[in-house]
């Protein structure tokens, strides 16, 4: 059996070592900020969605709102118009119970 001297590494940080990790550091670090600009970018796609959305729901409300108020203005129109017709109705009646 051969007994070999295993290698031993330094635990000393050295300028080789340290190049060696900065290389791989400044990749992972690029790779990192390329991820963060592709979520940038599909949070801003969705900020304008969102934008979009919100614009179009309020469009929805202030619609609705007018046809509220029309719809107010044609009922109170009916209303009025109903009353009118009854009073007429009567006044009818009466007039035809006098002729008789």
């Amino acid at each position: 059996m051969k007994v070999g001297t295993a290698k031993k590494e330094s635990k000393y940080l050295t300028e080789k070592k340290f190049q060696a990790f900065e290389k791989i550091f400044e990749q992972y670090m690029g790779s990192i900020a390329r991820s963060f600009d592709k979520i940038d970018q599909g949070l801003s796609r969705h900020d304008k969605a969102f934008e979009l959305i919100l614009k179009n729901m309020q469009i929805f409300t202030e619609e609705a709102r007018e046809h509220r108020q029309t719809m107010s203005s044609l009922i109170r129109t009916d209303v009025s118009q109903e009353r009118t017709i009854e009073d007429l109705k009567i006044r009818v009646e009466r007039l035809e119970t006098k002729i008789k």
